[in-house]
């Protein structure tokens, strides 16, 4: 207490005389927030002391740092109730002239748990606190409130409404996790400080910062600088005058996207590698735009691109033998088509997570009405194809996005082909995409354009090429029955995405999207159907069609209100529980081997995968052996606690597989195109 008066009377001192401008109104606005308004006798609820701090002020961290005191909460409860302890959120370092605080600005949520006593009455009670802190800016002011908020003991409570739900979880990610990672530090000159962690080390995190639970033992004012190190990250420091022993504190690790994950860590003096301060960009982001060209090229022989793909190689027949500018042209087009969808694409991933969504690659698959949207396009373009209704100006629908289409048909054709390839990932992909997501705006956006030179590559080169296009075939009439037969992988695709928004929505979902494809059927064959005929019959079927894509539409919102029907699971007789990092953490106490499958519905990488790699009964029977633990992390639907999975080992999307063995201090991640050798040989059977 002494050392933090001492740090308030200097910190007034180095603000001179603005303290005479000090306002009289209060700088931060205090509540009490309940997660749920109902509670079971014998039960706890999450509370939150939310303070609302004016611009330009701080309050304090559980440790102020060099001058502060942290905010404290007594609180008033009936007979029985108990509170626990603050759960402090991760904290910001706050320098303010020669001083380092630590603390929080804009608005912080503590959070308490309390706990209802079993033999508590139905009825209204009331949870009263005061609560003090102290809040600075150029001076520090000490302040008070009196909060209290109602709460329902019900033998029956109801859940908690979704949007205060959402924020509880948000303010829950802001406190720090145990790390599961060893930690060691060296102290001379310098304080090095390690952390065992390959995966961390692979994210490319763009700064750490440490916060100490006890103030003297890290220099607060000096300069932390993030270290390149063997197998792990580490953080060179300068070494307060009381460091000795254990080393507690909190690390911070930000990426270039914003998202920020925080760690409770415990380092004890150990050996530590050679730190080397260097953030490594430059062949990092070499390695990744060579790996993302390379990765764009394989994705056009995923089973979800190919589709497409083919109607597109129907447009290039299509030019053989005429105006090789023409070619060019398409070529061209397709091209800008797939490389703007693939940057629009990452920039929205990047805008997305900045603003603090838990997404990935392929997230727009994880909202129901796009999937259905999407399933009702390629239907679409399936009926085009063959022949049930055509455009105006006598183009046919396939050849709108095919021989007749013309730069804006080949464009669009680019666009299409991106939306269904973002759920896959090829080889290369993972690593490239996982270090863009940590890095800079303007380098990830580079990645993702480099993803989409190689995906749109080939054809581009096609089309440029007068050798390569005297290779194909003639256009003729076989190109009339191809392009009708290039209709069913269509209505496949569509299939395909059907079943993934059942497993998104359940069948409530289902069924609203069936119904929104036969009234988009309808709308089709009864635009078709009257085009030829005489001026009214032509108006009823333009009316008709209206009234049907209306229908269409107006059916698409229900696709989002029914229940998910199953979590993605393996194909094999593997027996599973769904992935949370608290189960891993218990079964890794218990040294017992873990499986962690992270996959989705709409992944058909990981579909492949499940029913190549885990259906035999040489990898059940091994996992049975072994006893190994199998873990499945459904990132069908969006999940923040599997997309923190994913970053924690390099990657934006999935499939991600890993191993953990007995006593390992970091999982084993396996290649995304996996075969039964491969996962036996994990195992080590």
């Amino acid at each position: 207490m002494a050392r933090a008066l001492f740090g308030l009377l200097l910190l007034l001192a180095f603000a001179g005389p603005a303290s005479a401008q000090v306002e009289h109104a209060p700088k931060v606005q205090a509540r009490l927030i309940a997660e749920r308004g109902e509670i079971a006798p014998g039960q706890s609820v999450t509370l939150a002391l939310e303070e609302n701090i004016a611009p330009d002020w701080h309050t304090y961290w559980i440790n102020p740092g060099d001058a502060g005191a942290p905010t404290e909460i007594a609180w008033t409860l009936p007979v029985g109730w108990h509170a626990g302890a603050i759960q402090w959120p991760y904290p910001k370092r706050l320098p303010v002239g020669p001083l380092m605080n630590y603390g929080y600005d804009g608005k912080v949520w503590l959070l308490v748990n309390v706990t209802a006593p079993g033999d508590a009455k139905p009825g209204i009670v009331t949870l009263k606190a005061d609560a003090s802190w102290i809040v600075c800016k150029d001076v520090c002011i000490p302040e008070d409130a009196n909060v209290s908020v109602p709460l329902t003991v019900s033998a029956a409570p109801a859940p908690a409404y979704a949007t205060i739900a959402d924020q509880f979880a948000a303010a829950r990610a802001k406190i720090p996790s145990a790390s599961p990672w060893p930690a060691h530090y060296r102290s001379g000159a310098a304080l090095d400080l390690y952390l065992a962690a390959p995966s961390l080390a692979a994210a490319h995190p763009t700064s750490v910062e440490f916060f100490p639970y006890t103030n003297d033992l890290v220099s607060g004012p000096a300069s932390q600088k993030l270290a390149l190190a063997e197998g792990g990250i580490g953080l060179r420091m300068v070494p307060g005058p009381k460091l000795k022993g254990a080393l507690s504190g909190v690390l911070v690790l930000t990426s270039a996207d914003g998202s920020v994950s925080a760690l409770d860590v415990k380092a004890m003096p150990g050996a530590v590698p050679d730190l080397h301060v260097s953030d490594g960009s430059e062949l990092g982001i070499a390695l990744a735009v060579l790996f993302a060209l390379l990765g764009g090229l394989i994705l056009n022989l995923m089973p979800c691109v190919l589709p497409i793909l083919a109607m597109k190689a129907l447009a290039v027949a299509s030019k053989a033998g005429a105006d090789r500018s023409e070619a060019a042209r398409e070529g061209l087009a397709y091209g800008a088509g797939a490389v703007l969808s693939f940057v629009a694409l990452g920039a929205a991933v990047i805008a997305l997570r900045a603003s603090g969504e838990a997404v990935g690659w392929g997230f727009q698959l994880q909202e129901p009405i796009a999937v259905a949207v999407f399933a009702l396009l390629i239907f679409a373009v399936g009926l085009n194809l063959s022949g049930v209704f055509e455009i105006p100006s006598g183009i046919t629908g396939g050849d709108a996005l095919t021989r007749r289409g013309g730069a804006a048909g080949a464009f669009f054709t680019g666009v299409l082909a991106v939306a269904v390839a973002a759920p896959c990932t090829a080889p290369f992909m993972a690593a490239a995409l996982g270090y863009a997501l940590t890095q800079s705006t303007g380098l990830a956006l580079l990645v993702f354009l480099a993803l989409g030179i190689g995906f749109a590559a080939p054809f581009v080169a096609i089309g440029l090429s007068p050798a390569l296009l005297r290779l194909l075939p003639k256009p003729g009439a076989w190109m009339l029955r191809f392009k009708q037969v290039l209709a069913f992988p269509m209505y496949g695709a569509a299939a395909w995405l059907v079943w993934v928004l059942a497993q998104e929505s359940g069948s409530q979902g289902l069924m609203a999207a069936l119904a929104a494809a036969v009234a988009l059927a309808f709308a089709a064959w009864a635009w078709g159907a009257s085009r030829d005929a005489r001026p009214r019959w032509r108006t009823i079927g333009m009316v008709a069609a209206l009234l049907g894509l209306i229908a269409a539409l107006a059916l698409l919102p229900l696709v989002e209100t029914g229940t998910p029907a199953s979590a993605a699971s393996s194909a094999s007789a593997i027996p599973s529980e769904p992935y949370t990092q608290v189960r891993l953490t218990e079964l890794r106490a218990q040294n017992r081997p873990v499986f962690i499958n992270a996959t989705a519905a709409w992944c058909i990488t990981c579909q492949v995968n499940e029913s190549v790699a885990f259906s035999g009964s040489r990898v059940r029977e091994a996992f049975a052996r072994k006893h190994i633990a199998y873990l499945i992390a459904d990132w069908t639907n969006r999940n923040a606690e599997i997309t923190a999975l994913l970053e924690a080992h390099g990657r934006s999307g999935v499939p991600l597989y890993l191993y953990y063995a007995p006593g390992a201090g970091d999982g084993t991640v396996l290649p995304q195109i996996l075969t039964e050798d491969e996962v036996l040989k994990a195992i080590g059977d």
